[in-house]
């Protein structure tokens, strides 16, 4: 999986099954009819990740209003992604571990950081047909603003 380009718009989703902070199973193909945020962060317990995290669980309800879910995935591991939840009150909002193999998901999509041993921080949009329909990468020190991503799901939802 090393060093594939990364995923670009119009591409097919590359389906994964990853735990969740609940050790629950998140498989990618099984929302198939709903679109669904892939919300990469490099690192749980970090200020940055925190609050792109938070922004997932606070717009949860605007974006099932745009039949969409989110997700948050890291390197992190089952306890720690389960313990960091808890610390940010977040309930709803799958943080799933890209754990083992090592960044395998972010490797898949192209933009796993070798040099650092984590992913970039990324928001991918899949839509219901599991294709591709957003992808931006951000600088790692930022919180990537959710409202970008709300509005390229109003721009591909028919009025």
């Amino acid at each position: 999986m090393e060093g594939q380009p990364l995923i670009r718009t119009g591409d097919p989703a590359r389906n994964f099954s990853l735990k969740d902070q609940n050790d629950a199973t998140f498989d990618l193909f099984e929302h198939a009819g709903k679109g669904v945020l892939l919300s990469f962060h490099p690192l749980a317990w970090t200020p940055f990740c925190a609050g792109q995290m938070k922004s997932l669980e606070d717009n949860r309800d605007v974006l099932a209003s745009l039949n969409t879910i989110a997700v948050g995935i890291s390197v992190d591991s089952v306890p720690c992604k389960k313990a960091w939840a808890g610390n940010l009150g977040i309930t709803q909002t799958p943080l799933l571990c890209d754990f083992w193999p090592h960044g395998h998901v972010a490797m898949m999509y192209g933009i796993f950081r070798d040099a650092n041993g984590f992913s970039e921080r990324a928001n991918i949009l899949i839509d219901e047909e599991q294709r591709v329909t957003f992808v931006k990468i951000y600088p790692v020190h930022s919180i990537p603003d959710i409202k970008e991503v709300i509005a390229s799901l109003r721009q591909q939802k028919p009025a």
